[in-house]
């Protein structure tokens, strides 16, 4: 037989447990209310004393959960204020991640009741934990309430500190992906935030980099997905995908090797490559939801790249024409959307038909630009240290021309 020892009425749990079970028992009247209330609070009771908190936690997450569309935000507030704390009890680090699951899987089961309050609590549980695991979990579930919530807006500033964050949490490469993918799938809910999405879903192929064919092909839904958001994206014109495993594989794929063909047209070729695969391939841009003129714009700011990127430095006027296949009228307006993009830095010379380039974006950037970054620096080295040296010659230069007139003036002064 179980021995109570009676605990304040006044102590938050049991006060929890009596508010929540009172009213959810309030629509069946006092004679079938009042034994149920009377259980649960002495189940409360029994709980604090014997140290159960993780039981403790459950039975009030469902009594909380119970009610919650009929309680105000303030008492929904208080009441998992109340609930979280109790994860401060608990010593063992396995008992803490179960009481986090209890408490967090709770919170998120109502995504459309309160969501930003939700999140609230969620990020609330978080700032008290200690376990980097249980506070990964506890991200883990705020991600998912902020999709299904459409609340996502209150969690995008936190992506920032990503990093930071997989430091602390010193997760596994399954927990990585799992992060990254949620985070792409929250940014995804923003058309804004496309480039900010694709570096995500970026880093979350990456993690296939020494992987086998099995479990690369689990990426491969993403890899085609990643494919395609960079193709529509007006605004972004450079990526790293092209030489990772997980974008390769889709090469060797029949069903998917367009996809990869079409990634390799947007950061290799011009827009004549791109007008026969479309060509080739009829049918294909629809099918993946792909713009045709939407498509044939950024191939042409793709090639107007492509061409300013000649060490020469200078683009006729003629060769833009016939790389982009507009008419004369159009090849300055195209070369100031290029201006605009950022993808170029350049002037027009009117009066020779040229247009001369002194900066343009890389396309992609791979082993080929790694090693060009490589030998400029070189080059830029070996001229610093020419400069230094011709410097030091002078300065030795300078100081023994100053030795010697100072040598012949005292030898005046002396005579």
């Amino acid at each position: 037989m179980t021995t109570i020892v009676p605990t304040s009425e006044e102590d938050p749990s049991l006060a929890i447990v009596r508010f929540t079970s009172q009213l959810a028992w309030a629509d069946a009247g006092p004679e079938a209310a009042d034994p149920q209330v009377t259980r649960l609070c002495r189940e409360a009771e029994e709980s604090i004393v014997a140290g159960r908190w993780l039981e403790l936690a459950t039975l009030l997450v469902t009594s909380a959960d119970l009610v919650s569309s009929k309680i105000s935000e303030k008492d929904f507030e208080c009441t998992y204020t109340i609930i979280c704390s109790l994860v401060k009890n608990v010593e063992s680090p396995d008992e803490v991640l179960e009481m986090v699951k209890a408490i967090a899987s709770k919170v998120v089961q109502q995504p459309n009741d309160k969501a930003s309050l939700r999140l609230k609590i969620l990020f609330n549980l978080y700032n008290l934990l200690d376990n980097p695991t249980a506070r990964f979990q506890v991200y883990m579930k705020a991600l998912e309430l902020a999709v299904n919530g459409k609340v996502t807006e209150y969690l995008v500033p936190s992506f920032k500190k990503i990093d930071s964050f997989l430091k602390e949490w010193n997760i596994d490469i399954k927990d990585q992906r799992e992060l990254f993918l949620a985070i792409a799938n929250v940014l995804r809910e923003n058309k804004s935030l496309a480039k900010e999405s694709l570096q995500f879903v970026t880093k979350y192929l990456a993690t296939f980099s020494n992987e086998d064919t099995q479990v690369l092909s689990e990426a491969k839904k993403e890899a085609v997905r990643a494919v395609l958001e960079f193709v529509k994206a007006p605004t972004i014109f450079q990526c790293d995908l092209l030489d990772m495993p997980a974008i390769a594989q889709l090469e060797k794929d029949t069903n998917n090797a367009p996809v990869y063909q079409l990634l390799k047209i947007f950061l290799t070729q011009r827009l004549d490559a791109f007008m026969e695969f479309q060509n080739a391939n009829s049918g294909f841009l629809q099918t993946y939801g792909l713009v045709e003129e939407d498509c044939v714009a950024k191939m042409r700011l793709l090639s107007l790249v492509d061409l300013a990127s000649d060490e020469s430095g200078k683009i006729p006027y003629a060769s833009i024409k016939t790389t982009l296949q507009v008419n004369d009228e159009e090849v300055e307006l195209w070369v100031v959307k290029a201006i605009t993009a950022k993808l170029v830095d350049c002037k027009m010379d009117q009066m020779n038909q040229v247009v001369l380039v002194s900066r343009c974006a890389e396309r992609e950037f791979g082993q080929k630009q790694w090693h060009s970054l490589r030998t400029k620096l070189a080059a830029w080295k070996e001229n610093i240290g020419n400069v230094i040296s011709t410097l030091q010659a002078n300065k030795v230069t300078e100081e023994g021309t100053q030795g010697s007139s100072s040598s012949a003036t005292q030898g005046l002064t002396v005579r």
